[in-house]
């Protein structure tokens, strides 16, 4: 079995307070571009393993994201078949497209098609909101990814509300190149424990593009920005290239420019792509309506 597995990018992304564990609760508006990783899962006969656990073999063909127990597609594996109390020999391979580190929620998106290809592999018969609830115990973007329809994501990814059709804007998507620690970005973010509304109506600023780029916000430009001062320049090479809003994605270090139209896009597309350094993807939001 074979699954596409979409990155996604942060039209909004506010902080809105930090837990006693130390876990940050978001409030972000995330929607899947067509952006893909491929993840492919096998179930291999010729009987069961010996001992009372599962075989789980994963790969990746990206040198910088770890094989087996520490890739965060062999804990989704692990956890859903020991829920489901099962013990089959089960192989997954990833091919990935989606740059490491990004921000676009590569390892995320990962896991979550592993719960998703497994169940229907297995008939385990999860349903999608029985996903969703595994998923949080695996990462805070997880859960999105299971059904990766556009929504409201906030506490530490588990509070999930769709959205309406959302407009299938045109993006370019610049990685520079290098990955930035999510984890890095957090201990260095200066909270302001304010409380942010966040419109969920967004179909109408989307659609009206002198709106957009007040709709775009991330509070973790404070501290990226400032220590990758790289990813501020790709930024602003995506406004000169004619995006009517840009923003920098999850704790980065992507950043995305919304078009006007595919051809403008298209434009800055063909400009970016040798930009020395970084990598240019061409894309489009994923409103499945």
């Amino acid at each position: 079995m074979k699954i596409r597995a979409p990155a996604k990018i942060n039209l909004t992304l506010r902080v809105v307070g930090k837990r006693a564990d130390g876990y940050h609760l978001l409030d972000t508006i995330m929607l899947p571009v067509s952006l893909y990783d491929e993840v492919e899962i096998r179930k291999i006969h010729g009987g069961l393993p010996q001992g009372d656990a599962p075989t789980i073999s994963v790969t990746c063909d990206d040198p910088m994201v770890p094989n087996g127990e520490k890739n965060l597609a062999y804990r989704a594996a692990a956890l859903l078949l020991k829920k489901a109390r099962r013990y089959d020999r089960v192989e997954i391979r990833i091919h990935k497209n989606i740059p490491v580190g990004a921000g676009l929620g590569g390892g995320s998106t990962d896991a979550a098609a592993v719960l998703v290809g497994l169940n229907r592999l297995l008939k385990l018969g999860y349903s999608a909101g029985q996903l969703e609830k595994i998923a949080v115990a695996i990462g805070a973007d997880v859960p999105f990814f299971i059904q990766a329809r556009p929504a409201r994501v906030r506490g530490i990814g588990e509070r999930l509300s769709r959205l309406g059709a959302v407009p299938r804007r045109w993006l370019v998507i610049l990685y520079p190149g290098f990955a930035v620690s999510t984890a890095g970005v957090y201990r260095n973010l200066l909270l302001k424990l304010t409380k942010h509304s966040v419109d969920t109506s967004i179909a109408a600023p989307l659609r009206d593009l002198k709106k957009t780029g007040k709709l775009l916000i991330n509070d973790l430009e404070t501290v990226t920005l400032k220590r990758y001062s790289r990813i501020k320049v790709l930024k602003d090479k995506l406004l000169c290239t004619g995006a009517v809003a840009a923003l920098m994605s999850g704790s980065g270090s992507a950043v995305f420019g919304i078009f006007a139209s595919e051809r403008e896009a298209k434009f800055a597309f063909c400009r970016l792509r040798q930009e020395e350094g970084a990598r240019a993807f061409l894309a489009r939001v994923l409103s499945y309506k």
